[in-house]
């Protein structure tokens, strides 16, 4: 195994929960073309498994993401746009685990996420402006329709650093959890989102971003919506709750 292999980033599914870790904490978890295939490759593989329906990015070190890696070589298929994209639009509710700093294209990966759960430690900044780089189109809506018009100006043009309060406050983090807290929350929550209707779930996690960035598409609404309405999963769910026990749903 060469020393490139050890350092992608790597993927593990357990049932209804996949985790992808970035591994390389020497680079402050950069990310160059390779390890943004490595990316592609794992987000299609966990698309392709119905039974996962919370995926985890976790990262290893003192640093969540600094971005791409502009000294990385290999095959230039995906750009950082691709891979922060391919997660937004990823099947399962997408949970980022932040830890350290969070800087450049890593915001964006983070931020394409569902949640953000983060510790006192966490940081970021985007520095597009001080490099002369214009940002691409999505990473730009997202951070508009996530964190508001005001607050993606303040990012974006001053590339001022924050914290983690300032982070939480205008959005950026969902939760801000201690430390010694972080691994239980982000189990917790993925745990309570394993135990929901998976059609509803994921349909509407779907839907949600599409109406976040002005995609919707009605008619695929309705469509799920219908779906969902006829499903074996909505009977259970109205029988668990009038017999008051934990809905056991399969997705049907």
């Amino acid at each position: 195994m060469t020393s490139t292999e050890t350092t992608l980033p790597k993927l593990n599914i357990d049932g209804h929960l996949a985790i992808i870790t970035l591994n390389k904490p020497h680079k402050a978890n950069s990310l160059d073309s390779t390890d943004l295939l490595e990316l592609s490759k794992h987000i299609y593989t966990i698309n392709q498994q119905e039974e996962v329906l919370v995926l985890q990015v976790k990262s290893t070190g003192k640093y969540f993401c600094s971005g791409y890696d502009l000294r990385g070589f290999g095959e230039k298929k995906y750009s950082f746009e691709d891979i922060s994209n391919m997660l937004e639009d990823a099947r399962p509710v997408t949970i980022a685990v932040l830890n350290g700093g969070v800087y450049g294209g890593g915001t964006d990966l983070a931020l394409a996420c569902d949640f953000r759960i983060g510790n006192p430690t966490v940081n970021m900044f985007m520095p597009a402006v001080r490099l002369g780089l214009h940002f691409y189109e999505r990473g730009l809506k997202r951070y508009v329709a996530r964190l508001g018009l005001n607050a993606a100006k303040q990012l974006f043009l001053t590339a001022e650093k924050i914290d983690a309060n300032e982070m939480l406050k205008i959005g950026y983090l969902t939760h801000l959890i201690n430390v010694e807290d972080q691994e239980k929350v982000v189990d917790d929550l993925s745990h309570k989102l394993n135990q929901m209707a998976p059609l509803a779930l994921l349909g509407m996690k779907k839907h949600l971003n599409r109406i976040a960035r002005g995609s919707l598409d009605l008619n695929e609404l309705k469509n799920d919506i219908s779906i969902a309405a006829k499903s074996e999963d909505i009977r259970e769910g109205a029988l668990a709750w009038a017999e008051k026990r934990q809905p056991v749903f399969k997705g049907k």
